[in-house]
């Protein structure tokens, strides 16, 4: 079993309209956009990064707005929801402001004992927020929200998928182990994460397999604290039996991808070097910035990318 793994890095999704993605993020729920980039693989479209003042591993949310893009069709083999950790009381404030900003389909549950606030994005993205005590993560103070009740970052994903056993044998082998069962849900965490530690399995049999759009998760990324952590669990995957990509350079970490036996695709990304190695902290996410192999096509991208506003 693996022990580097710390819980989630980051969540990246689809979406149609930056600017509508952007203004959900930064002010319907308050966090701050930490980097303002590009698709390594489709330069003329964004890649926003939402999350906590530093853009913490474990409170990163992110997308790939692609104009006219269909709308996902939900189904088996994907990240079902994501959910942020808030505060506990704090739902009742969560309930009002999210109605009073017109988001979609709120509605209160319990899962696994704790209330939780189910809610729509955007492009009808799955998200939830669970009240959780004694979080000590601190959120991002100036996005509208008091701190009091502010999100502290992910707080769990769910995967939903036809045959959850070979995928939960996989996270067991990454580090994770069984917390609870709920119904058709599996909760696994690793313990003392970094906060963002907690998978759900749903298992679904005879669901049809999801379709990528607008609204779904592209892959869900799991973090590591360093380049040398994340070349011990390539190896020990590769040696399992898994197709693992090379180390990709992203910039603001390294990465490695390779596909579950339920279909979802799985990153593990480092830590390092982080969001402020070519923007100040106190800056981050308000310049455009490009990867090096595009940085020619400055003139073009800012004239043509969809302007974000405030």
């Amino acid at each position: 079993m693996l022990d580097q793994i710390k819980g989630l890095h980051h969540v990246t999704s689809m979406a149609r309209d930056a600017r509508e993605n952007n203004q959900f993020f930064t002010h319907k729920l308050g966090l701050r956009r930490v980097k303002k980039t590009v698709n390594f693989d489709a330069p003329d479209v964004y890649h926003l990064y939402y999350g906590d003042e530093k853009g913490t591993p474990g409170s990163v949310m992110t997308y790939f707005p692609f104009p006219n893009i269909g709308k996902g069709r939900p189904g088996v083999g994907e990240v079902g929801t994501t959910v942020f950790a808030v505060p506990k009381g704090t739902l009742g404030y969560w309930e009002k402001r999210l109605s009073d900003q017109g988001v979609a389909n709120i509605s209160r549950e319990k899962s696994f004992g704790q209330d939780r606030l189910h809610f729509d994005g955007p492009d009808a993205d799955s998200f939830a927020l669970v009240e959780v005590a004694d979080d000590d993560r601190a959120p991002w103070a100036e996005g509208g929200v008091p701190t009091d009740e502010a999100i502290r970052g992910f707080h769990s994903a769910s995967l939903r998928l036809r045959d959850g056993g070979a995928t939960e044998e996989l996270l067991k082998f990454m580090g994770y182990q069984n917390v609870d069962t709920s119904g058709n849900v599996k909760r696994l965490a690793i313990p003392g994460g970094n906060g963002a530690e907690t998978i759900d399995i749903e298992t679904v049999p005879g669901a049809s397999f999801a379709d990528l759009g607008a609204g779904s998760v592209h892959h869900i990324a799991f973090a590591v604290e360093n380049r040398a952590k994340q070349l011990e669990v390539r190896k020990a995957l590769i040696d399992t039996g898994y197709h693992v990509t090379p180390v990709i350079d992203r910039d603001y970490f390294w990465a490695i991808y390779f596909r579950t036996p339920g279909g979802v695709l799985f990153e593990v990304a480092t830590n390092e070097p982080g969001f402020d190695r070519d923007e100040d902290t106190a800056h981050l996410g308000e310049a455009l910035k490009l990867p090096t192999q595009h940085a020619h096509l400055r003139p073009y991208l800012e004239k043509h990318l969809q302007p974000l506003g405030a």
